[in-house]
């Protein structure tokens, strides 16, 4: 069976830049989200040997949802400048693996991971593992698609199927929102 890794990278990113502490390049430059991320990306290449990868990646600017409800993350704190200079980097990192990085103005990287999901309808030969720091991706879980999640960290993670799901929560994916 083929493996599809879909990387939830802002979730990865975030999950890297708050689990490692500060760390610099000899000139200052922030690099722990970097560093964080690159480990992150090199041991799902060992351990989870894709045949296809993609990052989805969130754009600056608002999103259908932002247009439709104003307030739309109003709580969520403005993300950090020596977190913002590292996304830049982050890309630098996948243009170099030659992982496409699928990305869309107006849309989040979870709308992109879902539409994907959804294209990749269950198929026999093709197993899709969606790598992310972000629970709501578990909403997605049926049979031939899979999350690859950090529970805690970035070394303490598990991969969520149906089963998985349900043991956790009581109840199955159909039920998440």
């Amino acid at each position: 069976m083929k493996k599809f890794i879909l990387i939830d990278t802002h979730a990865v990113i975030h999950r890297a830049y708050h689990a490692l502490p500060p760390l610099n390049t000899p000139v200052g430059e922030p690099i722990n989200a970097v560093y964080g991320f690159t480990s992150i990306l090199l041991r799902i290449l060992r351990e989870l040997k894709p045949d296809f990868i993609a990052a989805a990646f969130d754009l600056p600017g608002p999103t259908f949802r932002h247009i439709a409800y104003e307030r739309y993350k109003a709580q969520r704190p403005e993300t950090p400048s020596d977190l913002s200079s590292q996304f830049i980097k982050v890309k630098e990192v996948l243009q170099a693996f030659s992982i496409p990085v699928l990305e869309k103005e107006g849309y989040e990287a979870d709308d992109i991971i879902g539409t994907v999901a959804k294209k990749l309808e269950p198929k026999k030969d093709l197993e899709v593992i969606v790598v992310t720091g972000d629970m709501d991706t578990l909403q997605l879980v049926r049979p031939g698609l899979k999350v690859y999640a950090m529970k805690k960290g970035m070394t303490d993670t598990v991969i969520y199927d149906e089963k998985a799901v349900e043991e956790r929560y009581g109840f199955g994916p159909e039920f998440l929102i």
